[in-house]
């Protein structure tokens, strides 16, 4: 077999010392220890892919720029993270949970519970007050514990900005109730280049996710809202429809289904949202879901669904495509790949489609799947150098044709960024 070589001029042999070309679905161990692997290069039949350098983790990308932080600063690369050109000190650099850049130059970024502006590269950061949709100050609370605040601002997906109207608008939904602390549920926008941010919907308050010995009255999330989730999986916006998409989990607990689909519309002569459930279910369902994408007008998802099920019956779970007017028809869904594993983080670029496993669900350590071509063909690997490795909000290709994906450990704890750069 011909041994393609790398974009960067290395064979593949040097970097693999075990590895299978797949043509269908299979798996591929790339053979490296993860001291080894620390900015190396390799390929497989589908991309090639490396770990991120030793330096500040690399939270998020656009174009040729990256934003990092580490050691109590914050830092901005403008040649996609070769170096480091700008740098400001961040005492509470390390809790960063949330980076976006916004294509006037500024950057949103969040720690756990405070967001926070970044103008200037970076030379000048001021903090976000959220704003109510009456224009009044959003408050989060005050925790019992100071050391879990809640992952206020933390998304799971990687895709926040759409530009619609000639206006570029930021939206994103908070993952959250997994680790740091119980929060509120709230989707958020700002169509003013990251200057003001408001609440673009709040979910109920949930009664397994508040803090302990805390009364009903004073429980957090919209008080006026009975529909309850965990956290939010994607926000997404179809242009086709000029309407955004919301996917939420988890699973019933005795409250109610956790599990949505919303759809939301927005009036910008107003600043005004209206959102509608379109599906409510309980976690073994396709609808359990994330990874939300939209191409030439037709949804793509991934599903995560698990919980309880039928004996001998499968997980509903999947990729799956359809019409949006035909998402609450199962029987007009067309399913690209049965995943035998859950997953509910994807990205499609250029025909290109990337989801990954999650690791505490999969057999594999670092699971990927890929399909060069819309889903017509697909294979699986796993990256298993890199240990238990859950694959998450997979970022747009940077200038240099690589897409960003974080590697959390288990399933959402923060440990080390992977680029992927697609052969198609």
């Amino acid at each position: 077999m011909t041994l393609p070589r790398s974009p960067l001029g290395f064979n593949r042999r040097q970097f693999l010392q075990s590895a299978a070309a797949l043509t269908a679905v299979g798996t591929v161990g790339l053979g490296l220890t993860k001291a080894q692997a620390a900015g190396v290069t390799r390929e497989t039949e589908h991309f090639w892919c490396r770990l991120a350098p030793e330096g500040p983790y690399i939270d998020s990308q656009r174009d040729h720029k990256a934003f990092g932080f580490g050691d109590g600063k914050v830092f901005l690369s403008e040649d996609n993270a070769k170096s480091w050109s700008h740098g400001t000190p961040f005492a509470d650099a390390d809790n960063i949970t949330f980076s976006c850049f916004l294509k006037n130059g500024n950057i949103v970024f969040a720690t756990r519970e405070k967001l926070f502006l970044g103008t200037d590269n970076l030379k000048t950061i001021r903090p976000i007050t959220v704003k109510h949709r009456d224009g009044s100050d959003y408050v989060v609370h005050t925790p019992k514990n100071p050391d879990q605040p809640g992952w206020y601002f933390h998304p799971l997906d990687g895709i926040h900005t759409w530009d619609i109207d000639g206006r570029e608008m930021l939206v994103w939904g908070n993952y959250c109730n997994v680790l740091g602390g119980p929060v509120p549920v709230n989707i958020y926008y700002s169509i003013d280049g990251g200057e003001t941010v408001k609440l673009a919907y709040s979910f109920g308050r949930n009664p397994k996710f508040q803090e302990k010995d805390v009364p009903p009255e004073s429980f957090l999330g919209d008080p006026q809202n009975s529909v309850i989730c965990r956290h939010i999986h994607a926000v997404v916006y179809n242009p086709a429809e000029r309407a955004f998409y919301a996917c939420t989990g988890d699973i019933n607990r005795g409250h109610g289904d956790e599990c949505h689909w919303l759809r939301g519309t927005y009036d910008a002569s107003d600043d005004r949202w209206d959102w509608k459930v379109i599906i409510s279910v309980n976690s073994n369902s396709r609808y359990k879901s994330g990874g939300i994408n939209f191409v030439d007008g037709r949804l793509y998802w991934a599903a995560d669904a698990n919980g309880p099920k039928p004996e001998n019956e499968k997980h509903d779970r999947g990729l799956f495509r359809c019409d949006p007017k035909d998402l609450t028809d199962p029987t007009k869904h067309e399913k690209l790949f049965a995943a035998e594993f859950e997953m509910a983080n994807m990205i499609i670029e250029d025909n290109v489609i990337l989801a990954g496993h999650c690791a505490p669900a999969s057999t594999y350590k670092t699971g990927i799947a890929v399909s060069p071509d819309l889903g017509k063909t697909w294979a699986e690997y796993d990256l298993a150098e890199f240990g238990a490795r859950s694959p998450c909000r997979f970022q747009p290709k940077n200038s240099d044709g690589w897409f960003r994906v974080d590697l959390r450990k288990g399933w959402i704890e923060r440990a080390e960024v992977m680029f992927i750069k697609p052969k198609a």
